[in-house]
């Protein structure tokens, strides 16, 4: 790869814009939920999206139910999402998707979360 090419794809890439937020993985037999906090949605989808294809639970909380009900039984949901500002650390915006994560939490059944 030629220098002016990897310029480019460097340039391209740190203009790119990051979206956080919550996820929830969701059984959809049982309507329990695991909350996900993350800087980058589209990566733990893909993420999530791998683990379907190899049968594996995408986190431990998740296990149990995944060998018993099966991957098929999971979705991963959008439930807030927010983009980062050009002016914001990757810490403030950390911090905001944490608060994200605790209002999200407040308004769920604790009996309904992983």
């Amino acid at each position: 790869m030629d220098r002016e090419r990897k310029k480019e794809l460097t340039a391209s890439y740190l203009e790119k814009k990051k979206i956080g937020g919550i996820l929830g993985v969701r059984n959809k037999l049982t309507g329990k939920t695991l909350l996900i906090s993350t800087t980058d949605i589209d990566g733990y989808m893909n993420r999530f999206s791998f683990s379907l294809s190899t049968n594996s639970p995408i986190h431990v909380k998740l296990t149990s139910d995944w060998n018993k009900y099966g991957s098929e039984q999971f979705v991963c949901e959008i439930l807030e999402s927010i983009e980062k500002k050009k002016d914001q650390t990757d810490r403030e915006f950390t911090d905001d998707i944490a608060e994200l994560l605790n209002m999200q939490k407040e308004k769920m059944d604790p009996a309904l979360l992983y």
